[in-house]
């Protein structure tokens, strides 16, 4: 009997993602997945639309989210898996992240709109799905639907990333915070793609060990922006301070290049993950 596939993070349109949470998860079992985690940004919006859909689809589902974090001036993310949806420390903290994400949009689109880049507010704010956490990709998907650019790609190499000139930052919290919230909400703390190669120092050792004192359970090594080293870097940490691998596609529709199931977790991964929850939020099964 075959493992099952199991593809721990991807993105539905509650976030930066393209499509609907029921959507998604019939996305995910089309490409013959098993196991599917729903994780947007900052938010748990989509869980209950994707739970029905895994039922409907015969698909499990591990509920999650991706709170932005930031150390320094770089930017972390780390996934959590099954925490409380009520936890008022972490949602808490939620709340006052997509509220800073939506003042931050406005203020980068007026800076682009001053150089005359083809965007208004109300555009971007149609790209956002009732409830959803806004962010520099719905600017994207506007000039996409305007017609300036083909893809999401485009914006960001010409206007969206960290270093243009239209950049705003917005709140988020520190990693070290943001992983003891998710561990008081009953989740399982997971850093997503730690050392991407798109960033540069992000994720330092120390940062990692600070972490792990605050109840770190994971690292996704597997992913696509992740090469040989990177991986390899992940399996010494997870070695030294007894962490769970993890890997997975990072999927946003057809917000990114991502496939899913490009990336997969093992059965021991997850169940590792499983038994170090410790709230209401389990697995769902069919």
């Amino acid at each position: 009997m075959s493992a099952p596939v199991i593809d721990l993070h991807t993105h539905s349109n509650a976030s930066d993602g393209t499509e609907a949470p029921a959507q998604l998860v019939r996305s995910a079992a089309q490409a013959g997945l098993d196991v599917v985690a729903i994780t947007d940004h900052d938010t748990v919006v989509g869980w209950d639309e994707a739970a029905a859909a895994a039922a409907e689809y015969g698909i499990a589902l591990v509920r999650g989210i991706e709170v932005s974090c930031s150390f320094g001036e770089a930017g972390v993310h780390l996934l959590g898996y099954l925490t409380d949806p009520q936890a008022p420390g972490l949602m808490g903290e939620l709340a006052r992240a997509r509220e800073s994400r939506a003042t931050r949009l406005e203020r980068m689109v007026e800076r682009m709109a001053a150089d005359r880049i083809p965007v208004t507010i109300e555009q971007v704010r149609a790209q956002v799905a009732p409830g959803a956490t806004p962010g520099r990709p719905h600017i994207a998907d506007a000039l996409v639907a305007s017609g300036t650019i083909a893809h999401r790609d485009e914006a960001f190499r010409e206007w969206l990333s960290d270093d243009s000139p239209y950049y705003v930052g917005h709140y988020s919290p520190h990693p070290v915070r943001a992983t003891e919230l998710i561990r008081e909400a009953g989740g399982v703390a997971v850093i997503a793609h730690p050392f991407t190669r798109t960033r540069i120092d992000t994720v330092t050792d120390e940062l990692v060990a600070r972490m792990v004192e605050a109840g770190l359970t994971g690292l996704e090594a597997h992913h696509r922006d992740h090469g040989v080293a990177q991986v390899e870097h992940c399996r010494r940490l997870a070695a030294e301070h007894g962490l769970v691998l993890t890997g997975s596609s990072d999927y946003h529709g057809t917000g990114k290049r991502n496939r899913l199931a490009e990336n997969t977790t093992t059965p021991e991964s997850l169940a590792a993950i499983e038994a170090a929850a410790t709230g209401p939020t389990r697995v769902l099964r069919p």
